[in-house]
């Protein structure tokens, strides 16, 4: 039970080309390709963001929302417009 000798492998590949063929073969492989390309430009994207200096991250808007300070404001409307 060792390793898969080369003619094992040929006759894998024969058999998924028969049942998936080669069309559907081919646009699986184009969408693997484009979700790894997606995948690497997201990640460019990540490290370049975390690369901006100090100044330019602090001047971007934070909101920083307590749970004890937050407020229902379907509740508040139904209150006010019911009266």
């Amino acid at each position: 039970m060792g390793s898969f000798s080369i003619w094992h492998w040929l006759i894998v590949l024969l058999v998924v080309l028969l049942v998936f063929g080669t069309k559907k073969l081919r646009n699986l492989g184009s969408d693997l390709g484009g979700a790894v390309k997606g995948f690497k430009d997201g990640m460019k994207e990540a490290t370049a963001e975390d690369a901006k200096p100090e100044s330019q991250q602090a001047s971007a808007p934070t909101a920083k929302v307590e749970s004890s300070q937050t407020i229902d404001v379907q509740a508040k409307d139904k209150t006010t417009s019911g009266s």
